[in-house]
């Protein structure tokens, strides 16, 4: 029996609407929730409405819903697809993997691979687009899942915040660090690693020497290797419109995408988050 395979991912994965619908990848959506109400991260509140609500109430943010998983796989069962690639965001950072592998292993005649980015926004998106493209080629089920796991040690996300207030609230960040920071007026950049977790790249003194550091960073990783960009950015549009000028000047730059970071990342990271995804393409 020929394999139809499909994409799935959630929308922390920051792919700008018009590129998703153009792969062709379908998208779980995150949930904010508000004391008194409840939303779906990038459908029913955008990140500019998060934003200007923050002073009020900073809100938590939650899985998507099973019943929205359930009803996304039977109807891509329903539309043929045999097979299933679901990417999500670090498994250090959400549950969202595990709880969509619990409700996969009761949709009956498809096979569902649930794979872990270790990675979030554009790094999670960057490894959807290498997905789509490794079906594109006509590469067998078992071959893409490979793919995508192995590109994991290729990609690099770093970011930096306008304040780490947001990251702290959000037990993301210890108090002390986050304190000191603002005192000092010291700006982190920082990734997620290996492991999917968020640890500090470097501490810089001031926004203009962080977001110079951050592209110095991207650009030593593209050096000598053509990769896929993507600036992202929440709340910072100027300055993420100025880097995304510094890397359209770069020789090994195949692709590059602006990106603005979905609500659920808004509510921990704040206004003022400017960052990069480096996928350095397989030498």
């Amino acid at each position: 029996m020929q394999e139809k395979i499909g994409i799935i991912t959630d929308s922390t994965c920051d792919l700008p609407k018009e590129l998703a619908n153009n792969l062709g990848v379908e998208i779980l959506p995150l949930r904010i929730l508000y004391k008194d109400r409840e939303y779906r991260d990038s459908v029913d509140i955008s990140l500019d409405e998060v934003y200007s609500s923050l002073d009020v109430e900073i809100p938590s943010t939650s899985l998507p819903s099973p019943e929205d998983v359930s009803t996304l796989l039977n109807k891509m069962k329903a539309q043929g697809y045999t097979h299933i690639i679901a990417i999500h965001l670090s498994s250090k950072l959400s549950g969202t993997s595990q709880m969509i592998q619990t409700v996969a292993d009761n949709v009956k005649d498809m096979v569902v691979k649930v794979i872990d980015s270790k990675s979030i926004s554009m790094g999670l998106g960057l490894m959807v687009m290498e997905a789509v493209d490794a079906i594109k080629s006509n590469k067998s089920f078992d071959a893409i899942c490979q793919h995508v796991m192995a590109i994991r040690k290729r990609l690099s996300v770093c970011f930096v915040l306008d304040t780490l207030e947001y990251l702290k609230r959000g037990g993301r960040i210890g108090k002390v660090s986050a304190t000191l920071g603002q005192l000092l007026n010291v700006k982190p950049i920082i990734t997620v690693n290996e492991e999917g977790v968020y640890t500090t790249l470097a501490k810089v003194r001031g926004r203009k020497k962080s977001l110079d550091q951050m592209f110095t960073i991207a650009k030593e990783k593209i050096s000598d290797v053509i990769s896929r960009v993507a600036v992202c950015y929440g709340g910072a549009e100027n300055e993420a419109k100025e880097l995304l000028s510094k890397f359209q000047s770069l020789p090994n730059v195949q692709q590059l995408v602006l990106s603005k970071v979905s609500p659920v990342i808004g509510v921990h990271t704040g206004p003022g988050t400017v960052g990069f995804a480096v996928l350095q393409k397989d030498s």
